[in-house]
């Protein structure tokens, strides 16, 4: 009997004009491991809600969603509770509780458990996830990866049957995301629980998978195996999506089995290609190349900043100092909870370091005024977008940012917010609550906000998340269009395969500081965790590989000398 069987579901939301979801079929069996995927808005979300009656969206529903063979209305909220566990994008939206250990029994004890069953749960699922060392610390004290695991923990203290995961890495750095999805194939794996989750990075999830579910425009358009669902897109615009060994295995002509790994990668690239050799740069170059950076114009600069929240508190920020070329793309990595996100507070004038100067554009930020910093001059797109929205509607708040929403608009303001809505490609959400979007489309119509400021210098926490592979080849193009104006963009980013096609230079953040910065290509060769995939896979043939596209390259390169 099927875990899940969905029957020809349709939903549509309150006055919307299409629906979001359409014509869905399909059986999910027990043990199975099913990934989602789809560009944003595609309807990923809403039909992930529909598989606990509690988290239903409000709209009209045609079809029927059956569970253990039962009509999933008629099954009691107590054993939706207990057998079908929800963890969601967001680990803050999730945690009810103030301490760790208490949020580990807040399930168990609803379900009404003894106390002695409790403790046992709890002490179980604290040594399966190695939660003994924070079991006492409150909640507010974790990162993101820590709070995102106890949610899991809390979940599965509840033995659930299946397991619904919307996103769940999305906020985490590299290699917590690496660590929490090997969590969640090693639960499936060895005890058997059914997982459905939607991801959007797919490097590593989609290898897991034993069935892959497309959608498009709210339709299914395929949900078959990983390796027919990677040949069956090599045409469509999800194809960028796809783990870099397919898309190499694609763009190089289909020889042999496609790969899904990068292990898969790197023996099929060694079965089919010749080693390139390295490429030395010469004294020549390297010369010219400090030259060039001795003569640029910094933006940016930061002088042995340090900062605390709290006086007697740890120091976040510890001795930093960067600098930022006018008219580049500059991108800071590293670890959940290293200091990134307060550094850009610090940036933008929200928090202040209690040593250290912040120069923009030359002037010390301590003189700017808040009503001229703000003004065509700086733009901030905070981490969580929701923050920005004030509106009842993305149309009345991108109005909000020039003097607000009036019947009486002056053209000019009219072309700024239409070339605005056409950039980002919002034309569609324009009269949709902003609360009621996805959460790529919520990205998407905040960084709609901020560019309607029309800043010198963007300053931005994430702005790749939550957005499919096709918009974030989008989003390139709208920095490039910034860029090309003499707009500065400095970025916080877990989204190493973006960093390395597209930034300019990239810093590794580490216990405060910046420990290194570079170019994007000599950042990414040779590290192991903090690299693309591209280039965890080429490099034993191709060593100066890093993105997708350089390895395709180099494979037709090889293929000519041969």
């Amino acid at each position: 009997m099927a875990l899940f069987e969905i029957k020809n579901l349709t939903f549509t939301y309150p006055d919307a004009e299409k629906p979001a979801i359409e014509n869905i079929h399909l059986s999910i069996e027990p043990g199975e491991f099913v990934v989602i995927c789809g560009k944003s808005g595609c309807g990923k979300t809403t039909l992930m809600r529909h598989f606990k009656t509690v988290l239903s969206p409000y709209g009209k529903r045609e079809g029927e969603i059956l569970f253990c063979g039962e009509r999933l209305e008629g099954v009691s909220m107590r054993t939706q509770s207990a057998e079908i566990g929800y963890v969601l994008q967001s680990p803050d939206n999730q945690i009810v509780t103030d301490k760790v250990w208490h949020e580990l029994a807040f399930g168990v004890e609803n379900l009404g458990y003894d106390q002695q069953t409790i403790r046992l749960r709890v002490a179980e699922m604290a040594s399966f996830f190695g939660i003994q060392n924070w079991f006492s610390k409150n909640v507010e004290e974790l990162s993101g990866g820590q709070k995102q695991l106890l949610n899991l923990a809390s979940v599965m203290a509840m033995q659930p049957k299946v397991l619904v995961l919307d996103e769940p890495t999305s906020q985490l750095d590299p290699i917590a995301a690496g660590d929490f999805l090997s969590t969640i194939r090693k639960i499936n794996l060895d005890l058997g629980i059914t997982v459905i989750m939607i991801e959007h990075r797919l490097e590593e999830v989609f290898p897991m998978a034993d069935k892959v579910l497309v959608l498009e425009g709210g339709k299914q358009t395929f949900f078959d195996n990983p390796r027919m669902v990677g040949k069956a897109l090599a045409d469509n615009d999800l194809f960028l999506a796809m783990p870099s060994p397919v898309q190499i295995y694609n763009g190089t002509g289909q020889e042999g089995e496609c790969p899904l790994t990068v292990c898969e990668g790197r023996n099929w690239l060694s079965e089919h290609y010749k080693a390139e050799p390295e490429r030395e740069k010469t004294k020549d170059n390297a010369e010219k190349s400090a030259n060039r950076k001795e003569k640029q114009e910094y933006v940016i600069q930061a002088k042995e900043l340090w900062f605390r929240y709290e006086r007697d508190g740890q120091d976040i920020v510890k001795d930093l100092s960067l600098k930022v070329k006018k008219g580049e793309l500059f991108c800071i990595l590293g670890g959940n909870g290293t200091g990134k996100s307060t550094t850009l507070s610090l940036l933008s004038g929200i928090h202040r370091p209690y040593r250290g100067k912040i120069l923009l554009d030359g002037r010390d930020i301590r003189k700017i005024s808040d009503k001229e910093l703000f003004h065509h001059f700086l733009g901030v797109l905070p981490q969580n977008p929701q923050s920005l929205f004030v509106g009842n509607s993305v149309e009345e708040d991108l109005w909000e940012m020039i003097g607000g929403f009036s019947p009486i608009r002056h053209k000019e303001d009219e072309k700024r917010v239409e070339r605005v809505v056409e950039d980002t490609e919002i034309g569609h959400l324009l009269h949709a609550h902003p609360y009621d979007l996805s959460g790529g489309e919520q990205q998407r119509a905040a960084l709609a906000k901020v560019l309607l400021l029309e800043p010198q210098i963007l300053l931005l926490d994430e702005p790749t998340k939550g957005l499919d592979g096709f918009y974030k080849s989008k989003l390139a193009g709208i920095f490039r269009k910034l860029q090309e104006k003499g707009i500065t963009i400095l970025m916080v980013s877990h989204d190493i395969e973006f960093c390395a096609s597209y930034g300019d230079t990239c810093a590794m953040f580490f216990d405060g500081s910046i420990v290194t910065s570079c170019k994007a290509r000599e950042f990414f060769t040779g590290n192991s965790f903090y690299t693309t995939a591209a280039n965890r896979m080429a490099r034993q043939i191709f060593p100066d590989a890093i993105t997708v596209k350089d390895v395709i390259k180099a494979c037709r390169r090889s293929r000519q000398q041969e």
